[in-house]
């Protein structure tokens, strides 16, 4: 537990550190903890032990489990092969797809602004002589479909789009991609790690072959996911990536990890008992969070959508400040300067860069991940520290000072010493 912070009347005392990073992960929800329980303790026995009362009961717990996740996206629990997380359900749609399709074809259509998952598995089957076509994004975000339709050609394989991103938070037109791609006999997977269980997501109305999603995404355990395989109208066939045993109907070997599954179920359940409720109070909290930095703040503006937004994700960029100094600033609130898989970096993000913006821009950028747990107080908490140690870096800064004596900035000829 963070120390409490007692504060003047207009700003409630709130506990500190503050979490505001949950598009990175999510804290595990106690109802998901309380379920996983008797599998790390009592109920101990392997899914696949079929002489037992142990392994029948663990089998009983993951068979409920896919249920509940095959719920949440409008999928059939026969449909749900569990995995160790989103990266690894990634590379099992993408290159198990390629490699069982092979002989239909060596071409491939994603999107520049993917998760490094994807992207990564993608330019690991550029080595193996696939094609893969990279489509640019719009300033908004979002792909251009007809750029996507002028893309697909003959020999097209597959076309891998991410529902929701998970840096900006700006959601995929998933319904018209899939029905474009169902037109025309090509498998559509998604990433619908930051989507699932935050928006409205059904992989037979949105015409979704194969989709990826993640339990520390949505309140449950680290080092679980899942990935969704169509069974029919058309039936999905994916190659196996990892041998040894037969698990998952032959798709993925391994011993499960059955405590981890259970908490994925429970997560999934909560998630789309609440989706609904829990949506509109988090676009609450967000716009009021944005609200208050751009009443008090010049030179702030929004990266990507906000119409076609997760809910929880405010993405903003706050000109002539670093955001790594930004960060340092606000050490008792936890958000992002960039995607968490690929932070190590001081590079600007990529997938800013992709919506056209200036290194200055990019490099000033913020992203707030507000989730189940977060209050009003945090909020209003966190709108108040950013404007504060806003305002104190640009008093240090001689661009805003020049901008606001109203030189152009990129009229300047700057001399190097």
């Amino acid at each position: 537990m963070g120390a409490v912070l007692s504060k003047d009347e207009a700003r409630p005392a709130v506990a500190l550190p503050i979490y505001m990073d949950n598009q990175a992960t999510t804290p595990l929800d106690p109802r998901v903890l309380e379920a996983m329980m008797p599998y790390l303790t009592t109920k101990y026995g392997n899914a696949a032990s079929r002489n037992h009362s142990f392994g029948w009961e663990a089998e009983q717990a993951v068979d409920a489990a896919r249920e509940q996740v095959a719920g949440l996206i409008g999928g059939t629990a026969k449909e749900i092969i569990f995995t160790s997380g989103a990266t690894e359900s990634d590379n099992l749609a993408i290159k198990g797809i390629a490699e069982m399709y092979r002989e239909r074809g060596d071409h491939i259509v994603t999107q520049v602004t993917e998760h490094k998952a994807v992207l990564d598995a993608c330019k690991r089957l550029e080595k193996q002589g696939w094609r893969v076509t990279y489509l640019p994004v719009q300033a908004d975000g979002r792909i251009d479909p007809g750029e996507l339709e002028r893309a697909l050609e003959a020999k097209t394989v597959l076309v891998t789009i991410m529902a929701a991103n998970n840096e900006i938070g700006v959601l995929q037109p998933v319904r018209e991609i899939g029905r474009m791609c169902r037109e025309r006999g090509v498998l559509f997977h998604t990433d619908a790690v930051q989507a699932a269980g935050k928006m409205a997501l059904n992989v037979s109305e949105d015409f979704v072959d194969a989709a990826s999603i993640s339990a520390h995404k949505i309140y449950g355990p680290k080092g679980v996911g899942a990935l969704y395989v169509r069974r029919r109208n058309p039936r999905v066939q994916i190659a196996a990536q990892i041998d040894g045993g037969g698990h998952e109907r032959g798709m993925r070997s391994g011993t499960l990890n059955v405590a981890g599954i259970v908490g994925m179920g429970k997560a999934c359940a909560l998630a789309q008992e609440e989706l609904e409720r829990e949506g509109r109070r988090l676009e609450g909290l967000r716009d009021r969070l944005k609200a208050r930095l751009e009443a008090e703040l010049d030179y702030v503006r929004v990266n990507g959508s906000m119409e076609h937004r997760l809910p929880g994700n405010l993405n903003m960029s706050f000109v002539y400040v670093e955001g790594e100094s930004l960060l340092m600033g606000m050490n008792d609130v936890a958000v992002s300067s960039g995607s968490a898989c690929t932070s190590a970096t001081l590079e600007p993000s990529y997938v800013l860069k992709a919506l056209g913006l200036g290194d200055d821009v990019a490099h000033s950028s913020i992203r707030f991940g507000l989730g189940r747990f977060n209050a009003e107080a945090e909020v209003d908490y966190v709108a108040a520290k950013v404007i504060e140690v806003v305002r104190h870096l640009r008093e240090l800064s001689p661009l805003y000072e020049m901008v606001q004596e109203g030189v152009d900035l990129s009229k300047v000829e700057w001399q190097a010493k």
